[in-house]
């Protein structure tokens, strides 16, 4: 093909990471034939970039070209403007770890000393000595305070004729 008659097209880098590879992504916006809304077309050109001179954000004009892979049939010409892109570092916790002292008591929380005081003597419970995780036994305290089982173990029998089964 002439090189007269190869398009060229001006486009964004938006993924440099292969090797001698580069993705450039053209934008266009074209109106709806019949509602007159405008819409945004996207092209994506798998382009031939030998010496890895592609940045991410670099604006870049392409080239057709023969096939060179499966999906490469564009070349790079050059590069129009490039874009600074700051280099993100992952933060080191450890380093910019701040220690600071324990929130402000409030009068509904509870002191660290009054849970350092429940550890040594275990829980406190009421004047009885009776703690509120003896009702995760099982047992169940009604208003009055007279001990039994809990109302959820009463279960009644389903009503029905399930004991005529044998009879179908």
């Amino acid at each position: 093909m002439a090189r007269s008659m190869r398009k060229v097209r001006t486009g964004s880098v938006v993924r440099a990471g292969q090797e001698k590879t580069t993705v450039v992504e053209m934008v266009w916006k074209q109106r709806h034939r019949i509602y007159g809304k405008q819409m945004r077309r996207v092209a994506r050109f798998q382009v031939h970039d030998p010496e890895n001179q592609c940045r991410l954000g670099d604006v870049v004009r392409i080239e057709e070209t023969r096939p060179i892979s499966k999906t490469k049939h564009w070349r790079l010409l050059e590069i129009l403007q490039r874009r600074q892109v700051a280099d993100v570092a992952p933060i080191e916790l450890e380093s910019d770890a701040v220690i600071v002292g324990p929130p402000a008591e409030t009068a509904n929380e509870p002191s660290v000393a009054d849970n350092s005081a429940e550890a040594e003597n275990g829980p406190i419970g009421d004047e009885n000595g009776d703690s509120s995780d003896d009702m995760a036994s099982g047992e169940f305290a009604d208003s009055e305070g007279n001990e039994g089982e809990s109302p959820q173990d009463e279960v009644a029998p389903p009503e029905g004729d399930l004991d005529n089964k044998e009879s179908r």
